[in-house]
């Protein structure tokens, strides 16, 4: 877990991927797998391994998302730093973490727990209560009353079907936790709500019926706030910022600069920072009447230009923004040929 997010926060340190990236998956004893899923985190960009274990994943563009290459029954590798050189993936056997945990009996049903899950990963928008997890025999929960926290697993990747937006995400989920005020379940009693996994979209369905939802649930998302954002079209794109209780120009807030592929942002603040102290500047986004915070425990940042933000672990979301999980969740790579 903690080499996975490791990689994470490392993840605007890598070098650009070139638009194709090539290689070959063996097992252990250098055998060939054929069937290998190779894909860029949370995109559509995936590809599968020949019968001799080779393959080639062509982008139309530079990306900068880790690269994973998993197999059912090993350990998911994934690739922080690709060069132009063709890649020789050696894939693990899986060990069956879930085996070692020990579920410990408590006053709370797998159903109530399976409830909470799915608001929590999936959401409770329109769009999430429509998506379907295909496998949730294959999720285990475990309740630690000494912190109030439900946490979840799963040795296999989740198998999502989004109806509304038409995607099918497999998504590998590696870190799930919920915890509570008091010993309880109710979504009230919640002080924090997390969950990391990595994840690839296959488009299941382009009606028009499918376009409006995607088009509708793009709006005003943290993706369409930073695409913005690095593009100095926030007023234009009819976000509004505030900063108590007053409005701002996003000149006043950021500073843009291209920094090689990415956009370097820059935080203007007011705030008289000693050198011992930790940065936090929060700013409030209204979209139409959907209100989000942002709390910045960061001066800079980076965003490539698929939207995707750096110091994921400094830069937090409450509000409208927070509401959007799973369910509602777009490829990074919507949008952009």
């Amino acid at each position: 877990m903690k080499n996975f997010l490791s990689v994470i926060c490392l993840l605007f340190a890598i070098n650009s991927y070139s638009q194709s990236v090539s290689g070959t998956v063996f097992d252990e004893k250098k055998q060939p797998l054929a069937g290998a899923n190779i894909y860029f985190d949370g995109t559509t960009i995936a590809t599968i391994s020949d019968e001799n274990g080779n393959f080639v994943l062509t982008t139309s563009g530079k990306i900068n998302s880790l690269l994973a290459i998993s197999y059912m029954g090993y350990q998911t590798q994934y690739i922080s730093n690709v060069t132009s050189d063709p890649l020789k993936i050696i894939l693990t056997e899986a060990n069956n973490t879930l085996n070692e945990v020990v579920i410990k009996k408590d006053k709370f049903s797998r159903k109530e727990k399976m409830q909470l899950f799915r608001d929590e990963f999936l959401g409770r928008t329109d769009n999430a209560k429509l998506c379907v997890i295909a496998n949730e025999d294959a999720i285990h929960f475990r309740y630690d009353i000494a912190s109030k926290t439900m946490k979840a697993f799963s040795d296999v990747p989740l198998q999502i079907s989004n109806p509304s937006l038409g995607y099918k995400i497999v998504y590998e989920l590696v870190n799930f936790e919920v915890q509570f005020h008091s010993e309880t379940l109710e979504p009230t009693t919640i002080i924090r709500s997390f969950y990391a996994g990595l994840s690839y979209f296959t488009i299941d369905r382009n009606s028009e019926f499918v376009l409006k939802n995607r088009a509708k649930s793009y709006q005003g998302s943290q993706l369409h706030f930073f695409r913005s954002l690095v593009n100095d079209q926030l007023f234009n794109e009819n976000f509004k910022l505030f900063k108590k209780n007053r409005t701002i120009k996003q000149s006043k807030m950021f500073g843009i600069s291209d920094a090689n592929d990415y956009k370097k942002v820059q935080i203007s603040s007011n705030l008289k920072k000693d050198l011992d102290s930790d940065f936090k500047e929060t700013i409030y986004v209204l979209y139409g009447h959907n209100q989000s915070s942002i709390v910045f425990l960061t001066d800079t940042f980076y965003v490539d230009k698929f939207g995707n933000n750096s110091n994921i672990e400094d830069i937090i979301f409450t509000g409208d923004f927070s509401f959007r999980k799973v369910g509602d969740m777009l490829p990074m790579n919507y949008g952009i040929e």
